[in-house]
């Protein structure tokens, strides 16, 4: 057989391509070191600093700083002024990278490639295998830079924008309603609900127990552990308290059986309650989501979403982009009549469905 024709061009390009996605996973390193050292904090708002400044402000070494340093502004991470050998934190990136409030803040997702690589064994034995490997199973920061990842994420969303998006849910809140919240993590959503909405009662259900007692921790250090109650229970037998509202934000794709967690908030609702789908932005075929987000959400559907949901018997492993229909029909399955999308965000598709 005669070998290939090589495109010489083609090959350069995606060479290069890889080394920038290495550079990328290499910048990660520093992204989680400058974060959990201070030193985004410490430039933010500082105007041009010099490596001996920041080790005065940071009191980290001035030569590894250099270094750093060096690597941030080879990233385009921050501005470096030659005349002066000083580096800037730009007041955009500092909402990136220094601002633990802002919506865009990303350091602590960096937690989750280091879970994958941590867990690299566990992966290769379910490829081989086909078992599944459940969310207790993962490195410890998994889960952590998950639910941080998400939190600043709700909170510029869910109170102001996801909720007023579905029909009379506001208005119920504000009169007081029961609501679950499947799959909850570390609380933070719970929480932000409940902040917002005194006059309600909040549960939150998972089934990771380290997550339950940081979300018990998240909800005493908020002032909240009176109206936020957080159980270990599954997606399929949390309690019945009649709630005006159920929730599964980002977890239904994750569910070894989501028609039966359907089929169960459907029998816990109050009359004329809403649930509220919160999941991943995905279009119904493949070819919608060949882009950056896309590649983020099916390696996390690889390794976190897939394995979980094989885990817990895998009768429908939707996947993080399930997309709309597919995600329509488990509700169909499971007895609901109405599905509609009521927001959607660069990351997230809301959906409200009721009976």
């Amino acid at each position: 057989m005669n070998p290939p024709s090589i495109d010489q061009a083609r090959l350069e390009a995606f060479a290069m391509r890889s080394i920038g996605d290495l550079a990328s996973a290499y910048a990660g390193v520093m992204v989680s070191l400058g974060s959990k050292l201070g030193l985004y904090r410490a430039m933010a708002g500082a105007g041009p600093l010099s490596a001996r400044e920041l080790a005065a402000r940071s009191g980290c070494a001035e030569r590894y700083l250099r270094e750093w340093l060096n690597a941030q502004a080879a990233g385009g991470y921050l501005d470096y002024h030659a005349a002066s050998d000083t580096y800037e934190l730009s007041p955009e990136h500092a909402l990136v990278l220094a601002d633990e409030d802002s919506p865009a803040y990303i350091p602590p997702a960096w937690n989750v490639p280091a879970a994958m690589w941590a867990d690299e064994e566990k992966a290769i034995d379910a490829f081989r295998t086909g078992r599944g490997v459940a969310w207790g199973e993962h490195d410890a920061r998994m889960a952590c830079g998950i639910a941080a990842f998400y939190r600043n994420g709700y909170r510029a969303s869910l109170v102001p924008q996801w909720l007023p998006a579905l029909d009379n849910v506001v208005a119920r809140l504000e009169e007081g309603i029961a609501v679950a919240d499947v799959g909850c993590g570390h609380g933070h959503s719970t929480l932000l609900m409940a902040r917002a909405f005194p006059n309600s009662r909040f549960f939150g259900y998972d089934t990771h127990p380290a997550s339950i007692e940081q979300a018990r921790r998240n909800a005493e250090a908020a002032g909240l552990s009176h109206r936020v109650r957080y159980a270990l229970a599954s997606a399929t037998d949390f309690p019945d308290e009649r709630y005006g509202l159920v929730c599964f934000f980002d977890t239904l794709h994750d569910l070894g059986d989501p028609v039966a967690a359907a089929q169960h908030a459907q029998h816990t609702l109050d009359q004329g309650g809403t649930l509220m789908l919160v999941e991943p932005n995905a279009g119904d075929r493949i070819e919608d989501n060949l882009h950056t987000v896309g590649q983020l959400y099916y390696t996390g559907s690889t390794l976190i979403c897939c394995a979980h949901a094989i885990s817990e018997g895998g009768k429908l492993v939707l996947g993080a982009q399930a997309g709309p229909k597919r995600l329509a029909e488990v509700f169909r399955r499971a007895g609901f009549a109405r599905f509609r999308e009521a927001a959607r965000t660069p990351f997230n598709l809301v959906f409200e469905v009721r009976r």
